[in-house]
């Protein structure tokens, strides 16, 4: 597969979420790309990919549900004369999709789903509904009045609509404990998928058409982070991951969640509608999404169809040195 290069010379990319795993990835893969000049920014100077980058090249932004949020990006955009800017926090992506025009009128692109596609996969109880006729999805309803506790089987999960992780995520073990929930707006209950859990890496075009779906197994999980797992060819999950991919109009990059539930069919859990933390693996793997996302992104076409190879993938801290004056230059 050819790397993606622009012929017109070098272009400047801003990527937001510095300090986590999934924007260190997307640095990382297009940092290797001649055309490419990378821009990291965070709300956090000690985050760690801030330094992965020249000091000119290291900006602070609000935090993406914060109302300056965009217009600060906006400035910085305009100071540093990116071309453009890859979201990696979920935050920031429909406040980004509702200022589309305001970027684009200064020649920013952003690398950002559609707006119906981040309403429908940013919303835990919307995807469930829009992907019932796609796939299949857990029995999932919102909590905005309490649970019918008799109605379900046990375990079950209860989570919230929104964000990432697992913060907020509990596992009622009975009717008592989902009864003394009772109603939480906000959060919904799920059928519990008991199997493997498994994500699948999407690329799509900016039409939605998808030309990679590359499954992982997520062998071990730290805080809702990957820490170990392995690619895994396996048409069922390539599959999955492309219908759901389609059924909610993704593009550029995405990530499919599912398991298997008590029956060994597999099921949604949830989409990421951005590049996600474990896409080193994906990479690694032979499809560099990131790089052919932006080829995508800047005009050029996507391969008819990306192959990759079984990898696997096991993670460990590591450690880079800076000064106190870099720190307090990003801090000021």
């Amino acid at each position: 597969m050819q790397p993606y290069d622009d012929s017109s010379g070098s272009i400047r990319v801003l990527v937001t979420g510095a300090g986590g795993p999934a924007g260190i990835a997307v640095m990382k893969s297009l940092s290797s790309v001649p055309a490419v000049e990378v821009l990291a920014a965070d709300m956090d100077a000690w985050a760690a990919g801030l330094y992965l980058v020249p000091a000119r090249s290291r900006v602070i932004v609000p935090a993406g549900d914060a109302g300056d949020f965009v217009p600060a990006l906006i400035g910085i955009c305009e100071r540093l004369a990116v071309d453009v800017v890859v979201p990696t926090v979920d935050a920031e992506l429909m406040p980004l999709a509702l200022s589309r025009d305001d970027f684009a009128r200064r020649g920013v692109a952003l690398m950002l789903a559609p707006d119906k596609a981040l309403a429908q996969t940013l919303d835990k109880l919307v995807l469930a509904r829009v992907c019932a006729d796609a796939v299949r999805v857990p029995r999932t309803e919102s909590l905005d009045t309490p649970a019918e506790p008799a109605s379900w089987t046990y375990p079950v999960i209860v989570k919230p609509r929104s964000g990432s992780g697992s913060r907020g995520v509990s596992m009622p073990q009975s009717a008592a404990e989902l009864a003394a929930i009772g109603a939480r707006p906000g959060y919904l209950v799920q059928e519990y998928l008991p199997g493997d859990e498994y994500s699948v890496d999407v690329l799509a075009d900016g039409g939605g058409r998808v030309a990679a779906a590359v499954p992982r197994l997520r062998a071990r999980v730290d805080s809702g982070v990957s820490v170990a797992g392995r690619t895994v060819r396996n048409a069922e999950l390539e599959n999955f991951g492309a219908a759901v991919a389609t059924a909610v109009g993704l593009t550029y990059i995405g990530n499919v969640q599912c398991r298997h539930d008590r029956a060994g069919r597999l099921a949604l859990l949830e989409v990421n509608p951005r590049s996600p933390g474990s896409m080193p693996l994906t990479i690694a793997s032979g499809v560099d999404m990131p790089r052919l996302a932006l080829g995508a992104l800047r005009g050029g076409e996507l391969p008819a169809h990306a192959d990759f190879t079984e990898t696997a993938m096991v993670r460990f801290l590591d450690e880079r040195f800076v000064t106190m004056a870099e720190v307090e230059q990003v801090s000021a």
